[in-house]
């Protein structure tokens, strides 16, 4: 008999109980993909906890875990740490040794988890200023407590007994981890999630997503510290995925040609990405093949659910996408059945493109303190609409208040802050959650995502400003990878732009521009009257009040690296601002002149 999955833990023990799959995570070494089956999962998680246990970990300790790349000991891992009542605390590779040390401190953390050298590095650095006890390593490093040496303890099975009482007593109400959200302003959070909250949205979501329980392939690639990722690894397993932990983003399309995935959760960073280089490449096509090209591509802009554009247009669409889209879906592996795409508002261009290529585009809404999923798009019952994320999931209850904020209400919407019942209460008011996000609901029940409430701004006329749609518009061109619109209290609003710098240089080389770097291109008055073109084609669409008047240009890239953008590829706001504030004052000083 199947047992009931309350915590997340249960997973697991389902998969082995009832469909064990030889291939549940699959890593690849020396060029080979390497499987570790559910029946070996379950066994090494079960060796971990007798080895935390005799480490004196105990119920409540809570656990700190950082990985470069996702991989088979993380799941692992995270198995251990909860089934013995303990907390797991993801944290992000890319975050400094000074954010490590007030996460590991915030949040009590009595061990730590890295994957690596360069990782075991930014915490050894700074362990003395914190409480652990101890750091240990996936790899073998240097001076590291080994992941290995962990497997060595824990052989000795007469602790089991323990693991196993300490199993049957945690509840779907404790807590099981800590999310430190990567904020696009401020100082991190600590968003607690009991097992119940993570457990019945992976529940709903399966509901929601058109896929019947099986094996299928899927690639994990986006950072496993943040909950759309975490939540996917517990779905996987729920419906019965085999795993394939991608080698790294860089070579994310080689592992989708090898793995050839049925589903993949995607960031809308990525398919800005993917879609930019197919045009780039088709930019340089010959002349017949080019014609062909975007005259599909023009197809697919038009593209419309439920046949509303007619036969006419589907029969032109079948065409297109036998000579020109199945080249698309071979890039992604050629299983593909669908993607969903969150952690930031997705042009409508890109959902109609990839829909029309039969690379269903299916956009959703959720936060790290809703665990995270809220509501997303799906093809049944007429529950598809292009621009919105999507209906409410099953038992997410959704109302817009006066001044159009979203709330939400269902058991997935979190415990609280950790260390701050203030915030808290701020949050959450009668049950239910002020998301921060501005939106509104139609008649069938699709929400629109208009903006966040923080970045709605005013000018100084009194016109409210929602930057993300202007910025959403800006992105549709192939020249503008990245912009953000400013203007809080100016006469107008105005954008600070960063090109897309692989299409550039190459355009710059078409028109005889010559440039040594690209602190001198973006001076260039022919780049900078072509980006005009960009804007003022974006302004069409703009209210008077919204058109950017002006804008300059960032030599640099805008990343993760450089902090400027979360992990989930989100604009910080506030440090790109800071960063660019000399572009900033040269704008509002030539407006103001």
């Amino acid at each position: 008999m199947t047992k009931k999955i309350t915590r997340l833990f249960d997973f697991a023990y389902n998969q082995l109980d009832n469909k064990p799959i030889p291939k549940c995570f699959n890593t690849k070494t020396d060029g080979k993909w390497v499987p570790t089956s559910t029946q070996k999962y379950v066994e090494q998680a079960n060796t971990i906890s007798r080895a935390l246990l005799k480490l004196g970990v105990k119920p409540k300790d809570k656990i700190a875990v950082v990985t470069t790349t996702n991989r088979v000991e993380w799941c692992i891992l995270d198995v251990a740490i909860l089934q013995i009542g303990a907390v797991n605390v993801p944290l992000y590779p890319t975050i400094s040794s000074s954010d490590y040390q007030y996460i590991i401190n915030h949040s009590d953390a009595v061990l730590c988890f890295v994957s690596d050298k360069d990782l075991f590095k930014k915490v050894n650095k700074i362990k003395d200023e914190t409480q652990l006890n101890d750091i240990y390593s996936f790899d073998k490093v240097e001076k590291a407590s080994s992941w290995e040496s962990l497997l060595e303890l824990g052989k000795d099975t007469s602790n089991q007994n323990e693991v196993d009482l300490l199993k049957e007593k945690v509840n779907e109400n404790d807590l099981a981890t800590i999310i430190y959200t990567s904020g696009t302003t401020g100082t991190p959070k600590g968003v607690m999630l009991s097992h119940k909250n993570i457990v019945d949205n992976t529940k709903i979501s399966a509901k929601a997503l058109d896929l019947e329980p099986g094996t299928y392939r899927v690639v994990s690639y986006l950072p496993v510290c943040h909950i759309y990722e975490r939540f996917a690894l517990y779905y996987y397993q729920y419906i019965g995925y085999e795993i394939y932990f991608a080698e790294s983003i860089e070579q994310l399309g080689d592992n989708l040609k090898e793995v050839k995935p049925h589903f993949i959760p995607v960031v809308p960073r990525l398919l800005e990405k993917i879609y930019d280089k197919i045009i780039d490449k088709a930019s340089n096509l010959s002349s017949i093949k080019k014609a062909l090209f975007f005259w599909a591509l023009e197809l697919a802009k038009q593209y419309k659910p439920y046949n509303e554009n007619g036969w006419w247009y589907h029969f032109k669409l079948n065409i297109a996408n036998k000579i020109i889209f199945t080249k698309w879906r071979e890039a992604l592996g050629g299983n593909i059945k669908f993607l969903v795409s969150g952690s930031a508002p997705l042009q409508p261009l890109l959902t109609r493109v990839f829909t029309a290529a039969q690379i269903p585009v299916f956009e959703g809404y959720g936060m790290t303190e809703t665990s995270p999923g809220i509501s997303v798009n799906d093809f049944r019952n007429k529950g598809f609409k292009v621009g919105t994320v999507g209906k409410a999931l099953e038992s997410i209850t959704i109302k817009i208040a006066e001044d159009g904020e979203i709330l939400v209400k269902g058991s997935s919407v979190m415990q609280g802050y950790y260390k701050n019942n203030e915030l808290t209460a701020k949050t959450i008011i009668n049950g239910w959650l002020h998301t921060g996000d501005i939106g509104n609901l139609d008649e069938e029940g699709f929400l629109t995502i208009t903006d966040r409430k923080k970045e709605m701004f005013k000018t100084s006329g009194g016109k409210y400003i929602a930057p993300a749609h202007l910025e959403g518009t800006l992105k549709e061109s192939r020249f503008i990878e990245q912009a953000m619109v400013i203007g809080e209290g100016e006469k107008m609003p105005a954008a600070i732009i960063q090109p897309h710098f692989e299409f550039l240089d190459e355009w710059a080389k078409r028109k005889g521009v010559s440039f040594k770097d690209h602190e001198e291109l973006v001076k260039n008055k022919k780049v900078i009257k072509r980006l005009q073109k960009e804007v003022s084609k974006a302004n069409k669409t703009f209210g008077k009040w919204e058109q950017v008047k002006l804008f300059e240009l960032t030599p640099d890239v805008w990343t993760i690296e450089n902090g400027l953008l979360t992990p989930t590829m989100k604009m910080k706001r506030k440090l790109v601002k800071e960063k660019y504030n000399h572009l900033y004052q040269k704008i509002y000083q030539n407006i103001n002149n």
